[in-house]
């Protein structure tokens, strides 16, 4: 694989072990959309991305910012190789072995995971894309995700017409108690205080704390796990285990470093399986 960086674009040329469409459905961003051109916007930058049979070329202003963004320096083929062999994961990983995990905002990732729990990806791609409309900058083609400062211009009115539901007020009190020195703190504090400040919030239980980080902070140690995959879990193994703490702390020791690889392999698979 070849990576070019001009001045407005990325040219990958015959990418290896990176799929566009694998790494944007699994799960891990919501402000995308699918097409001959495919749309990604982050906090407020854009790209639009063309997929070719041997090159992928990713177009925007902001080179650097989605360079890092798709993970594009991480060596992917070795994090295959360690988690190839494991009985859980050797056929995820060959199915989804295209994914990058993404370079996301903690910020963004907060948000975004708050409105995601026990929702659908189409409800709450809907739902960011109201508060981006009602309270991020228009930047002409698109709008921006809306900052902190925005944000608190929201009412819990406002999170219910987002389609919130029961979550508008739990995002308004979350919204109402950051500041920007949090968010500013939370990237430098260790990862332990992190998910503990991260609990703290409203709207914030494990598996979104642990989304938070993964996605947000990059800290690749952490297994979310859901409903789902508590399920899939289950049937894999054979445990009627319902202690998703329990799950998440076996899986974490099981995978250490690569846990958050691991995580979105075992995810996009079995949810395209089942």
């Amino acid at each position: 694989m070849k990576i070019e960086k001009q001045k407005d674009k990325i040219i990958i040329h015959n990418p290896i072990n990176f799929d566009v469409v694998q790494t944007l459905e699994c799960g891990q961003i919501f402000r995308y959309s699918l097409g001959h051109t495919i749309v990604v916007h982050s906090l407020d930058k854009q790209a639009k991305i063309n997929v070719e049979k041997n090159k992928i070329t990713i177009n925007t202003p902001d080179v650097e910012y989605f360079y890092n963004f798709f993970d594009l320096d991480t060596n992917y083929a070795q994090i295959i190789a360690n988690l190839k062999g494991d009985v859980l994961l050797n056929e995820a990983v060959k199915f989804g072995s295209g994914i990058h995990i993404l370079n996301n905002d903690g910020y963004e990732m907060l948000i975004s995971f708050i409105i995601s729990a026990n929702n659908n990806i189409g409800r709450i791609k809907k739902s960011i894309e109201y508060l981006c409309s009602h309270f991020g900058t228009n930047m002409g083609e698109y709008y921006a995700f809306p900052t902190l400062s925005q944000l608190k211009r929201a009412t819990i009115k406002d999170y219910t017409h987002a389609g919130l539901g029961y979550r508008a007020s739990q995002m308004y009190e979350t919204v109402q108690r950051l500041t920007d020195k949090d968010l500013i703190n939370l990237k430098q504090m260790p990862n332990e205080e992190k998910f503990k400040f991260l609990l703290s919030l409203k709207g914030v239980g494990e598996k979104v704390a642990n989304c938070v980080l993964l996605f947000g902070y990059g800290v690749k140690s952490v297994f979310p796990v859901d409903t789902w995959i508590n399920k899939v879990y289950n049937a894999l193994t054979g445990i009627k285990e319902t202690n998703r703490k329990k799950i998440t702390k076996q899986l974490s020791a099981r995978y250490g470093k690569l846990s958050g690889y691991a995580q979105q392999y075992f995810f996009y698979y079995f949810r395209s399986k089942y």
